[in-house]
């Protein structure tokens, strides 16, 4: 008996939790981001977006490539050929976001590519770097991953070493 009234209580409970999953959810917004313009055919995500300024003031320059290593942009424009293979990049860390799905992420750029080939995402189980730190990234190359919930990428850097550099002060 006990263990059909648990049954019973569990299925209610996740059906309460999918019946209001698919509700539209406000949007958190960034007080520095303008709002976008709303239009008749907008909705909001059926989740929660993450407020997370992506772009911060980073300074890229003399950022030096790796020995034996690509930039980001090298990095995009030779995928096909690194996918699975392990690939060093020198940048800087322009954002960071602990332990989701037990990784940390970052995202690193060192100043080559243009929009969508200058921004590369790295996961990995290392102390997370400051925004602002000039690191070295060491890992395996993946293509076309998707994470579910709109986080698909065309090109990540997985379970990478990660080695903070000292600054030239």
């Amino acid at each position: 008996m006990l263990k059909a009234k648990t049954g019973s209580l569990l299925a209610l409970t996740v059906f309460a939790l999918l019946q209001g999953c698919g509700k539209e959810q406000p949007v958190a917004q960034d007080a520095a981001a303008p709002a976008a313009p709303a239009t008749a055919t907008e909705s909001t995500p059926p989740h929660p977006v993450p407020s997370v300024k992506a772009d911060v003031d980073v300074d890229l320059s003399g950022i030096g490539k790796a020995e034996g290593g690509k930039t980001v942009a090298e990095v995009f424009a030779e995928k096909d050929q690194l996918g699975g293979q392990a690939v060093t990049v020198r940048g800087k860390v322009v954002k960071t976001n602990a332990n989701i799905m037990g990784k940390n992420w970052l995202h690193v750029r060192d100043g080559s590519g243009a929009e969508g080939t200058n921004d590369l995402t790295v996961t990995t189980a290392a102390h997370l770097p400051s925004v602002g730190d000039t690191v070295l990234v060491t890992g395996q190359v993946s293509l076309n991953k998707d994470f579910g919930m709109g986080y698909a990428y065309d090109v990540i850097v997985e379970d990478a070493e990660v080695k903070v550099e000292e600054s030239a002060l």
